[in-house]
C-alpha cells in the first residue's frame, strides 16, 4: 500500500488503478440521490418553507433588494441563486426540483470522494468509502428535506471547502513556488468563506475553525525546522489565508455597495441572533442522552481493546468490533421493536451525539502524534456541525449535514490499527446497513417534516403553470389554487395584499409584486408587533388582508393571533370566505 509520502508525491491525493469503477460509483451515487430527491418532491411539499424561499427570491428577481427594501434574516446566496433561475427561465417550480436533485447528487459524490481521501491508507479504502457513502442516497443534503433551502446549499459548500483543503500540500502545489500557483490556494480560501453567505450559523464557525487551524499550521511551519509532507508549506498556507481575506473583504464591500453593510448585519446577525440563538443549556442538552448509559461504555471499551497489546489477538479484535458495532445494531433492532415513527427517528438521531463525542476524543488523541492539516479536518467538521445546532439544536438541524457525519466516521475508521483488516470493512458495512435501513425509513417517512400536517390520503398535484411539480397530501394545494383564481378575478394587480401568516408562495404563483416588506409571519422573520404591522399596512395602502384558516403547519406561526385578528376586524371587512381562506377588504 502506498505511503503518505508517495501519495503526496503523486501530486493529486489518493490514486486509483481502476478509474472506471470510480466513474460508475460516482454515476450511481449521483443518479440514485437525485432520483430520491425527485421522488421526495413528488410526495410532500411544505408550503410554509416554499413561501419563504420562492416569494423572497421572486422579490429579488423583480429588483427588490434584501436587507434594504425588505427584511431577510438569512444570508443571501440561496435566494440570489433562485432569483437568477427565475430571471433566466421564468417561474416554473420544476426548475427548483431539478436544482435540489442536482445539488443533492453532487453533494453525495463529493462526500464520497472526501471519505475516500480520508481512508486512503486503510485496508480496502475504496470499498469502505463506498459503504459509507451509500446511505447518502437517503441522507444526502437534499434527501431528508427535498426543497431548495440555505442549509442544504451551505452543506454542499462545506463539502467543497473540505475537499479543496484536502488537496493542499501536494508536490504539484509546492513546486510552483510562492509567486506562482496562486489559483488553487486562493480558490480554496474563497471556498472556505462561501458558506458564511449561505447560512451564517453553519459557515461562520467553520470559517473561524479553518482560519485558526491554518494560522496554527503556519506557525508550526515557520518555527519548526522539520515539517511533515502531509502539511502544506508556509507559502501555500499564506496564500489560502490571503484568499480568505480577499474573498471576505470583497463580499463585504459588495454588500456595502448594494444593500448596505449595516442593514445586512442588523438582519442577519443582530435580529437573527435575538430570535433564534439558543442558550448554553439548550446546546448542551443534545448530549444528555439516556442511551449514553450503554452506548458510551460499549464504544469506550471497544476503543480501549484495540489500543492494548491484546489487540493483536483475533478474539480481542473481534470483541472490540462487536462493541463498536453495538450502538448501530441496537438502532436496527429497535427499528423492529417499536412502531412509533417518532421514537424510531429519535433512536436514529441519538447516534449523533455519541459519534460526535467519540470523534472529538479520537481527533484530540491523534493530535499527540503531531498537528497536521489532515488531523485538523475533523475539528473543522465539528465546528460546522455544532454551528448548525444553533438553529434548532440536534433533532431539527441534522437534515443537511449527514455527509459531515460520514466524514467523521471515516476519520475514526482510518485510525483503526492496520491489523484490523477485514474487520474494519465489517464495521463499515454495519454502519452502512444501519443508516441505509433506518435513514431510508426516516427520510421516506418524512419524520423531519413533522412540523407540517402530512395526511395519508391521495397526493394532490398543483395545476397552476408556475407550481407544476409541487405535490402533497391534504387540501392545501386545492385551497391555494382556489385563492389564486379568486385573486386573478377580483383583486386588481395594483392593490396591496397582506397574507397572514403567509403560508403559501402566493407572489411566485401569481407573478404579482409584493408591496409589504414581510410576506411570512412568525417569531423568526416578523419584526412587527400587531400595532406596528397595521401601521405599516396603512402607510403602504394595503387594501386586502387574506387570512389562512386551514393551516398546514402543526403550530400556528402567527404571533399574537387574537390581537392581530382584532385589528383586522377594525380596519377591514370580510369580503369572501373560501375553502381555506378568509379574504378581507379595507373598509
Amino acid at each position: 500500500m502506498a505511503t503518505e509520502a508517495s501519495v503526496l508525491k503523486s501530486g493529486s491525493g489518493p490514486t486509483n488503478a481502476q478509474p472506471h469503477r470510480d466513474i460508475c460509483a460516482a454515476a450511481l451515487l449521483l443518479v440514485a440521490t437525485s432520483a430520491f430527491v425527485i421522488w421526495q418532491n413528488s410526495q410532500v411539499a411544505i408550503l410554509w418553507d416554499l413561501s419563504y424561499l420562492l416569494d423572497t427570491s421572486w422579490r429579488i428577481a423583480l429588483g427588490q433588494a434584501p436587507y434594504r427594501d425588505f427584511p431577510l434574516v438569512h444570508a443571501p446566496l440561496t435566494f440570489l441563486i433562485q432569483a437568477a433561475i427565475m430571471r433566466l427561465a421564468g417561474r416554473h417550480y420544476f426548475l427548483q426540483i431539478a436544482y435540489a436533485a442536482l445539488i443533492g447528487g453532487l453533494s453525495s459524490v463529493i462526500g464520497w470522494r472526501i471519505v475516500f481521501r480520508v481512508l486512503r491508507e486503510a485496508h480496502s479504502a475504496w470499498l469502505i468509502a463506498v459503504l459509507l457513502a451509500a446511505p447518502l442516497v437517503f441522507l444526502g443534503v437534499y434527501s431528508v428535506y427535498p426543497h431548495p433551502i440555505y442549509d442544504c446549499d451551505c452543506a454542499l459548500c462545506l463539502l467543497v471547502a473540505i475537499f479543496m483543503l484536502q488537496s493542499l500540500g501536494t508536490a504539484e502545489t509546492r513546486q510552483l513556488g510562492f509567486w506562482r500557483g496562486w489559483t488553487r490556494p486562493m480558490l480554496t480560501g474563497a471556498a472556505v468563506v462561501l458558506p458564511v453567505f449561505f447560512k451564517q450559523n453553519m459557515g461562520l464557525p467553520f470559517l473561524l475553525a479553518v482560519v485558526a487551524g491554518l494560522v496554527l499550521l503556519l506557525a508550526i511551519r515557520k518555527f519548526r525546522k522539520t515539517a511533515s509532507l502531509e502539511t502544506p508549506d508556509a507559502a501555500t498556507l499564506a496564500k489560502v489565508l490571503a484568499g480568505i481575506a480577499v474573498a471576505m473583504l470583497a463580499a463585504l464591500a459588495l454588500i456595502r455597495l448594494t444593500v448596505g453593510l449595516d442593514d445586512y448585519l442588523q438582519w442577519t446577525v443582530r435580529f437573527a441572533a435575538s430570535r433564534r440563538l439558543p442558550g448554553i443549556a439548550e446546546m448542551l442538552g443534545v448530549y444528555r442522552q439516556p442511551s449514553f448509559a450503554w452506548t458510551l461504555p460499549c464504544v469506550g471499551c471497544g476503543v480501549l481493546l484495540l489500543l492494548v497489546p491484546l489487540a493483536r489477538r483475533l478474539w480481542a479484535r473481534a470483541l472490540a468490533f462487536c462493541l463498536l458495532s453495538a450502538p448501530f445494531v441496537g438502532s436496527l433492532v429497535f427499528l423492529f421493536l417499536d412502531d412509533d415513527l417518532d421514537e424510531r427517528a429519535d433512536n436514529l438521531l441519538a447516534l449523533w451525539p455519541m459519534l460526535l463525542l467519540l470523534a472529538a476524543v479520537l481527533a484530540l488523541a491523534e493530535l499527540r502524534k503531531g498537528i497536521l492539516l489532515s488531523r485538523l479536518i475533523p475539528f473543522f467538521a465539528l465546528a460546522a456541525i455544532h454551528g448548525t445546532f444553533l438553529s434548532q439544536q440536534l433533532w431539527g438541524s441534522t437534515y443537511a449535514i449527514w455527509p459531515l457525519l460520514m466524514v467523521l466516521i471515516a476519520q475514526m475508521i482510518a485510525l483503526l490499527p492496520a491489523s484490523s483488516g477485514r474487520l474494519a470493512v465489517i464495521l463499515a458495512a454495519v454502519v452502512s446497513v444501519t443508516f441505509l435501513v433506518c435513514g431510508g425509513l426516516y427520510a421516506a417517512g418524512h419524520d423531519r417534516l413533522n412540523y407540517a400536517h402530512i395526511f395519508d390520503g391521495p397526493i394532490q398535484k398543483a395545476a397552476l403553470p408556475a407550481l407544476r411539480g409541487i405535490a402533497t397530501r391534504g387540501p392545501y394545494l386545492p385551497d391555494f389554487e382556489e385563492l389564486v383564481h379568486f385573486a386573478d378575478r377580483e383583486i386588481p394587480c395594483a392593490d396591496g395584499i397582506l397574507l397572514l401568516p403567509g403560508e403559501e408562495p402566493f407572489y411566485f404563483a401569481t407573478g404579482r409584486r409584493p408591496q409589504f416588506p414581510v410576506q411570512i409571519f412568525d417569531q423568526t422573520t416578523d419584526p412587527y408587533s400587531p400595532q406596528e404591522l397595521f401601521a405599516a399596512a396603512r402607510k403602504r395602502n394595503i387594501q386586502w388582508v387574506i387570512v389562512k384558516t386551514r393551516l398546514q403547519s402543526t403550530d400556528d406561526p402567527l404571533p399574537e393571533r387574537e390581537q392581530t385578528m382584532a385589528l383586522v376586524a377594525g380596519e377591514f371587512a370580510l369580503y369572501k370566505t373560501l375553502a381555506g381562506y378568509d379574504v378581507y377588504r379595507r373598509r
